[in-house]
């Protein structure tokens, strides 16, 4: 593939990636290395982006392949790839999905057709507590309780799991969007929106509904939120950064969707409201009471 020298970025060897904002392709590259690359920092003129074993993972799971993601590269690069970048874009993407969680019966398997990889896996120490036994060469008995544990050990060891275990229902509740506020103003969401919220969703399918929606600041990424809640129709725990963000998520939520005042509850250190909607905070929500010294 030809490169041209007017090109936007430059992909370095150590895998960082180098971004010109005044390029005329500044934004169809920035939003191509969105799918898989980390935004690390955003000074005026140059912005700075890392591919990370993660970044290329999540890239993964949302269905993107490594040709890609090397075609994209090429496309807004002023020179060649280095060669161990595209080496490692291939090999990382690879590995995920190798082996996957499943529920059967009740109970959380950890299966691969890989059948050295599961006993390379049913080895190792990182994975070792939260195995309870080996069902056969391509099946592990995994503890169902840590699936929490088991996915971050599987990421720290270098395959990470397809997630196909899905989630159980929340208690429903009927949640609906305003085409006008209370405000008297129109209401509809804006296209990328709309589409964050219907990515995360996937239709309620078993390896959707988890994950990070990242969008700039001012963008209505509670906007989003509201969108998710509309279509998984279910009870929700919101948790924000503070008590102002709480009230801000209670106005929203009343001027925007059909959601009433005793149906959202604040769970904060001055209220414990406990309702269909309750929003709170990281604080009270990771707040433990120190233990009193006895001598």
């Amino acid at each position: 593939m030809p490169y041209d020298p007017r090109n936007p970025i430059i992909v370095q060897g150590d895998k960082s990636v180098l971004l010109e904002v005044s390029s005329d392709l500044y934004q169809e590259a920035r939003d191509t290395l969105a799918r898989f690359a980390e935004l690390i920092k955003s000074p005026e003129y140059v912005h700075t982006y890392r591919i990370t074993p993660l970044s290329l993972w999540n890239a993964a799971s949302a269905g993107l392949a490594a040709d890609a993601v090397v075609e994209g590269l090429e496309r807004y690069s002023k020179y060649p790839l280095p060669d161990n970048v595209r080496t490692d874009i291939v090999d990382f993407m690879s590995r995920y999905g190798r082996v996957r969680l499943i529920q059967e019966d009740g109970n959380l398997l950890l299966v691969s057709e890989d059948v050295a990889l599961i006993a390379e896996l049913a080895r190792h120490k990182a994975l070792a507590p939260y195995i309870t036994r080996a069902i056969d060469p391509r099946t592990l008995l995994m503890h169902s309780g840590r699936r929490g544990h088991i996915k971050q050990a599987l990421v720290n060891i270098g395959y990470p799991a397809e997630d196909l275990v899905g989630y159980v229902d929340g208690e429903a509740l009927e949640i609906h969007l305003r085409p006008v506020t209370l405000g008297e103003q129109p209401f509809v969401l804006r296209h990328y929106q709309e589409e964050a919220a219907d990515l995360f969703y996937a239709r309620g399918a078993a390896s959707a509904g988890s994950g990070v929606v990242v969008l700039p600041c001012g963008a209505g990424k509670t906007m989003v939120g509201m969108a998710v809640m509309a279509q998984m129709q279910c009870s929700t725990l919101i948790i924000t950064p503070n008590t102002v963000a709480v009230r801000q998520w209670i106005d929203e939520l009343l001027d925007k969707t059909s959601l009433t005042e005793d149906q959202i509850g604040e769970y904060t250190g001055l209220r414990k409201e406990v309702r269909p909607v309750t929003i709170s905070t990281y604080q009270t929500m990771t707040y433990r009471k120190r233990g009193v010294a006895r001598r």
